[in-house]
């Protein structure tokens, strides 16, 4: 067991953040929790500040922990780079978006590792958690960390852990998730291994840092082509005169050989419409067109267009069109329960609506205001004389404090995307459901 080892499994290495977002400020908080010095890198001024002053920005961190460890000492937030030099160890937690060619788009990482660069030491443990194609650990990373003249695997520990945060979780949350770990040689595994098991029950060590990268992947593109598949699947019932949600309720009672995956207006969040395309470019350049991954991700992106297409249909239903239309927006965060709007498909339901000259009004108890090109949209109060007005109610996001009932009651007419509501018994009829 070497000095780095030794100081992990004591608690007295000092262990860094690069990267405070939903990912990264998770991280710290769970190594502060566990008697580690923790330093959180971030460029953002105002997130630094927010944290140094005891309060989180993101939904599944209190503002209580995140005060109790600043007050502490345990967490300190910054966004100088030179503070590099006190951590033995490293994580590397920046987005990784696509270009609009859906290209990775990987310069959060360059630019992380530039800061690493410029203060690497011995004996210093280095990891990357922000999803990547296989081969950009050992094929990018690792050649500008060597320009430092250390020698990977004797001087310094290279790997890689992707994240596996699902935000809004009560269940699996950072700390009792299980964690993957691969490093570039079997002592820079190991030495991440020990780290990661100071704060996590199970640790699967992996034979390299491309496999773990793979693994990410694998994971966020099953569910991808999982949900591209019942999203057709709604397609195909909405052509059938069928009810999806019931067709999905009978097929998960099979105790076997069957997974329930449901529709929905479309895909968010950061890691699912995104991750499989890093793949998918990966294997472009090996000559090998991932058909899956790209039919999926073709389904999923049109859902939005779907929604409005539906809301169309039913608004003509009843001798209306979208065209002038007051239509409510329930939900703009891409999943219930939080206020995260990465990705959310339900932005994308609003500006189709608003080009297609609907008038909008939206509630989210969770997002007080949207901003897109320059304009600013508010969260509405949600009241009966609101949705009286209206004259179709779209829930986009289940958030669970919604009722249903109520909301169903007071409406003229409702366009249900997520089946939220399925207990509601007065009022079918004004329901129609994706």
């Amino acid at each position: 067991m070497n000095d780095l080892q030794k100081r992990i499994k004591d608690h007295s290495a000092v262990v860094g953040i690069i990267g405070l977002g939903y990912v990264g400020l998770p991280l710290a908080v769970e190594f502060a929790e566990a008697g580690f010095m923790v330093y959180g890198f971030d460029i953002s001024k105002n997130k630094v500040d927010l944290i140094n002053s005891g309060r989180s920005d993101i939904d599944d961190i209190s503002d209580e922990a995140v005060n109790r460890l600043v007050r502490a000492k345990k967490l300190i937030a910054t966004t100088d780079p030179r503070l590099i030099d006190k951590v033995d160890t490293i994580s590397i937690c920046v987005p990784t978006p696509l270009s609009k060619t859906k290209d990775p788009d990987v310069s959060y990482i360059l630019a992380a590792v530039d800061w690493v660069r410029g203060h690497i030491h011995e004996d210093m443990l280095i990891i990357l958690e922000s999803t990547t194609y296989p081969g950009t650990t050992e094929d990018m990373i690792l050649p500008i960390l060597e320009e430092s003249g250390l020698k990977v695997g004797k001087d310094f520990y290279l790997a890689f852990s992707p994240e596996r945060v699902d935000p809004g979780n009560k269940h699996f949350m950072t700390g009792n998730t299980p964690r993957v770990v691969g490093g570039i040689t079997a002592q820079c595994s190991k030495i991440a291994k020990s780290l990661y098991e100071q704060i996590v029950g199970l640790v699967i060590a992996m034979s390299s840092t491309k496999a773990a990268e793979m693994v990410k992947l694998l994971e966020n593109t099953f569910r991808s082509v999982n949900i591209g598949l019942v999203n057709e699947v709604a397609l195909m019932c909405d052509r059938l005169n069928l009810n999806i949600w019931e067709i999905i309720d009978a097929a998960a009672t099979k105790p076997f050989g069957f997974m329930p995956f449901y529709p929905g207006p479309g895909l968010g969040g950061h890691c699912i419409p995104i991750d499989p395309h890093y793949l998918s470019w990966k294997l472009k350049s090996l000559n090998y067109y991932a058909r899956f991954i790209e039919l999926a991700g073709d389904i999923n992106s049109h859902m939005p267009e779907y929604v409005v297409d539906r809301i169309g249909r039913l608004l003509n239903e009843h001798s209306m069109s979208i065209k002038n239309s007051r239509a409510l927006i329930l939900g703009v965060a891409y999943k219930r329960d939080i206020k995260d709007l990465r990705e959310s498909p339900a932005l994308d339901v609003i500006k189709l609506l608003e080009k297609a000259g609907a008038k909008l009004h939206y509630n989210d108890p969770y997002v007080p205001h949207i901003k897109w090109d320059g304009d600013t949209l508010h969260s509405t109060k949600l009241t009966a004389a609101l949705i009286k007005k209206a004259d179709l109610t779209v829930i986009l996001t289940d958030h669970s404090n919604y009722d249903y009932q109520w909301i169903v009651d007071n409406s003229k007419l409702v366009f249900d995307t997520r089946n939220a509501t399925k207990k509601v018994k007065n009022g079918r009829s004004k329901i129609a459901v994706l």
